[in-house]
């Protein structure tokens, strides 16, 4: 008989916790707990799917902090996350989870079917800590005040935390080519600034 190994997609198992009783505010250390096994993709995959909206100027430095700490800690291997105290206590509410549930939900109805556990060698534990330090530095770009300029790193931190909740290395493939793509798109932006701004002194005689 056929069992089918792949995990409830995050979508329901984070509808789940925001149906159980309890306090509306969930710390960030609550929430991992309640993630189990999934809990770094997971968190890889909430932080990072905030990063992918239009944020106003300025305030992506603000939501890469939590991408920071979550794959720094994946760098360490640390078996659970921990994040300061302040942090910690923001967490997140349970309606913040549902309109997060409400954006990606239908999409990984579509897609989750494709994903599944192979390739166990780029999502085991080594894999795991250098998905970390990449994660890392794309969060590093990310949280740099340009507009648009974190949309493109936050994408392949999504992959990576997708590759890690479904442990699909197929995925983690995907993400690393997404990591390139990345860093070609924020390089065009710099380069497009950068000649916007040479246009403009010379037509301003600076």
């Amino acid at each position: 008989m056929h069992t089918d190994t792949r995990p409830l997609p995050l979508s329901q198992r984070l509808q789940q916790i925001v149906a159980e009783a309890g306090p509306d505010r969930l710390s960030f250390t609550e929430l991992a707990s309640q993630l189990h096994s999934r809990v770094w993709g997971g968190l890889l995959l909430i932080f990072a799917a905030i990063n992918l909206l239009p944020l106003p100027p300025g305030t992506s430095v603000f939501f890469a902090i939590p991408l920071l700490i979550v794959s720094g800690q994946m760098v360490f291997a640390r078996t659970s996350p921990w994040f300061p105290a302040r942090i910690d206590r923001r967490g997140v509410t349970k309606q913040e989870l549902q309109r997060l549930i409400d954006k990606m939900g239908w999409v990984e109805a579509r897609v989750e079917r494709i994903f599944k556990p192979r390739l166990p060698r780029l999502t085991g534990p080594n894999a795991t800590r250098l998905i970390g330090a990449v994660c890392f530095i794309l969060a590093l770009v990310a949280g740099i005040p340009i507009p648009l300029f974190h949309m493109a790193p936050a994408a392949a931190i999504v992959l990576f935390g997708l590759a890690l909740v479904y442990r699909d290395g197929a995925l983690v493939i995907a993400a690393a080519v997404a990591t390139v793509l990345a860093c070609v798109v924020d390089a065009l932006i710099v380069g497009s600034g950068v000649v916007v701004l040479g246009y403009a002194a010379n037509w301003l005689h600076l």
